[in-house]
């Protein structure tokens, strides 16, 4: 999917990062998964970062 979204111009993320970068570490790993046009993974990355912000003080 997130190939695929990419190749449309858009964008796939974790909430911090690419997902076509992550490097899974064992089978059936899990990670948060954001996928659509570059403005709303932005926002929703933004989302996450004030939220990881709020939890580190």
């Amino acid at each position: 999917m997130a190939f695929i979204a990419e190749q449309a111009n858009g964008k796939a993320s974790d909430g911090f990062k690419r997902i076509m970068e992550i490097q899974p570490k064992e089978l059936h790993e899990r990670v948060p998964f954001f996928c659509g046009s570059p403005k709303m993974v932005e926002k929703a990355e933004e989302f996450m970062a004030r939220q990881r912000d709020r939890e580190n003080g």
